[in-house]
């Protein structure tokens, strides 16, 4: 390995360490605003802000550990086990759907967001209904189907906000 890969490789693990615990903190954040949307499950996602950069900046190996990582630790800090093993499966699911649309180029981190939102909650739907056998749980879909559309759509507006800052900024690209 050359001395610039070498580098290079550090500074993303060293980028995407500062990532995760910046999504963590997000997750906090968001765990401690006794904010309610008045539905069970419903929350705005801003630790998402960071993944979605992240893919951007870092790519899709790199992002799925920080995704995976703040998930697990967050899921368990602040939700418990059953909490951490839904929000895995949306998380899991909406990364590998945002990784797909945005590697295609015909979707803009704003339409990314919003596909990743809605996978999120169906992630966890499909969880949720496996555990407790009842296909029922589906009819809430529709809720979950529009809270993530509006979160999606505030969170890659915010992406996208980013992402045109970072070379202004002076940020460099590894």
């Amino acid at each position: 390995m050359t001395n610039t890969k070498t580098a290079s490789t550090a500074y993303k693990v060293a980028l995407s360490a500062m990532m995760a615990a910046l999504a963590l903190i997000f997750s906090y954040v968001e765990a401690i605003i006794p904010f309610s949307f008045g539905v069970p499950g419903i929350k705005l996602g801003i630790a998402n802000l960071v993944i979605l950069v992240s893919l951007y900046v870092l790519g899709g190996r790199y992002t799925l550990s920080i995704n995976v990582l703040r998930i697990l630790i967050a899921g368990l800090l602040f939700n418990g086990f059953f909490g951490a093993m839904y929000s895995l499966a949306g998380g899991i699911l909406s990364f590998f759907v945002m990784l797909l649309l945005q590697k295609t180029r015909l979707f803009s981190p704003i339409g990314i967001s919003m596909a990743g939102g809605v996978t999120h909650n169906l992630g966890q739907l499909l969880v949720a209904a496996a555990i407790v056998e009842n296909m029922k749980l589906f009819f809430y879909f529709p809720v979950l189907l529009f809270s993530g559309m509006v979160s999606g759509i505030l969170i890659g507006i915010l992406t996208h906000l980013i992402l045109r800052k970072l070379p202004k900024m002076g940020w460099k690209h590894p």
